[in-house]
């Protein structure tokens, strides 16, 4: 009998919800995903079309769905209706157009060897993988980011009893579904096990999420750009705590504003709050509420130009309200420690970003809501500006990437779980 010899690569399908241009921290990773596998698989992407921030260009206002190819991916974008991140109504009516959506794209892609899933839209991003599972008769691969509904408990957004226990059953049929679970941190295994207790836990791993270190990395504090960055924003001759990331409900930054008040009159000192999100309108107004002068509120910056705004903080805070551990983690620890930059840290004890924090002692870390202690860090930190520590903490944190959090590193761990 002559075996048959397998021509051409595997077909992957993943639904990715935001994909490039968007500047979701998701579709950054997805897209340095599908490109890294290029070579071992042939993929098609479906997502919407660039409307991360609630408007979507007139050029994606024509059709129902748009085929592209960006650097060897094919993508199929879903036409979706515009939002406002602060109005739930218009958001549930955008995430539900990109799930069906989604749905009736899987029948213009053809046959798939794998179906990969991310957990965007929460819930809904499990199930469409599931579908696309049954409709392709392929393998499905469920990438946990957030597990919910744990994560819409942890903040409150839903207090609905029917509502939650209704998305836990789904989340658990998609977990029990899919051939292979990939969660982002050691403490998310814990919760996976944690649903299924004295039942049979889903075939999983564990892959931190990364960052391409050749795309951010320490630069000279003298840098024209980094320079030109803090001209721009009166952020000169400044000891500078940046926040850099999604201004969201899952960070407890409106109660770190009273705790930030208290630095006021300090003008050595600049808070630095940089991106958008659900409640970044609050924040402004209580910067203004109470005169704070050495708060600034900064647009979103291209990806381009994240290197140099990274660099243009002295300290990074990386936070997470109490109740997210083992649910999620925050992505921004990456592009943190790939600049070289200390940490200002409010995580529970055991979560992933918090034990890279300690394994590696790039920053100072304390509990959610411990508000007496992250003002004392915040004078740590200002005490020690200029001095050895800072720069010691920065060569451990990105000395422990360049080793273990690569691009490199974790997509060979995909594409072997694959």
């Amino acid at each position: 009998m002559v075996e048959k010899v397998k021509t051409g690569k595997e077909k992957l399908l993943i639904y990715a919800h935001y994909y490039i241009p968007d500047v979701a921290s998701t579709g950054q990773i997805l897209r340095e995903l599908a490109e890294g596998m290029i070579h071992e698989f042939d993929i098609t992407i479906v997502c919407v079309v660039p409307s991360y921030t609630g408007k979507v260009a007139d050029e994606y206002k024509k059709k129902m769905f748009y085929k592209e190819e960006v650097n060897g991916v094919k993508v199929i974008r879903i036409r979706v209706p515009e939002f406002s991140k602060s109005n739930k109504l218009s958001r549930v009516k955008n995430i539900l157009s990109y799930f069906i959506g989604a749905m009736i794209a899987t029948f213009k892609v053809g046959k798939m060897d794998y179906v990969y899933s991310i957990s965007q839209p929460p819930i809904l991003g499990g199930l469409l993988g599931v579908w696309g599972k049954w409709m392709k008769r392929a393998k499905y691969i469920y990438n946990i980011q957030d597990f919910n509904p744990e994560q819409t408990m942890a903040v409150g957004y839903s207090k609905n009893k029917l509502v939650l226990k209704a998305m836990m059953m789904f989340d658990k049929f998609s977990c029990r579904q899919a051939d292979k679970v990939i969660v982002v941190g050691r403490d998310m295994v814990e919760t996976l096990k944690g649903r299924f207790k004295g039942r049979k836990v889903p075939n999983h791993t564990f892959i931190n999420n990364w960052i391409d270190e050749k795309e951010i990395y320490p630069l000279p504090a003298d840098h024209e750009k980094v320079v030109a960055f803090k001209a721009k924003y009166g952020l000169q001759d400044k000891f500078i705590i940046m926040y850099s990331g999604n201004l969201g409900l899952y960070y407890d930054l409106e109660n770190l504003m009273n705790v930030i008040e208290k630095f006021k009159d300090r003008d050595d000192v600049v808070f630095a709050f940089i991106g958008e999100g659900t409640i970044r309108e609050r924040l402004v107004q209580y910067k203004e509420k109470n005169n704070l002068q050495n708060v600034r509120f900064i647009p979103y910056q291209d990806k381009a130009d994240l290197i140099y705004s990274l660099n243009a903080g002295d300290v990074h805070w990386c936070l997470n309200a109490k109740g997210i551990k083992g649910v999620s983690v925050p992505s921004k620890l990456y592009g943190i420690i790939a600049a070289g930059k200390p940490i200002l840290g409010a995580l529970e004890k055991g979560s992933e970003a918090r034990l890279i924090i300690e394994e590696t002692q790039c920053g100072y870390v304390t509990e959610p809501g411990n508000y007496n202690e992250v003002e004392k860090l915040i004078q740590k930190f200002l005490d020690e500006k200029g001095s050895n520590k800072l720069t010691e903490m920065s060569e451990r944190g990105r000395e422990y990437l360049v080793g273990n959090l690569t691009k490199d590193v974790s997509i060979n761990k995909y594409i072997k779980e694959i």
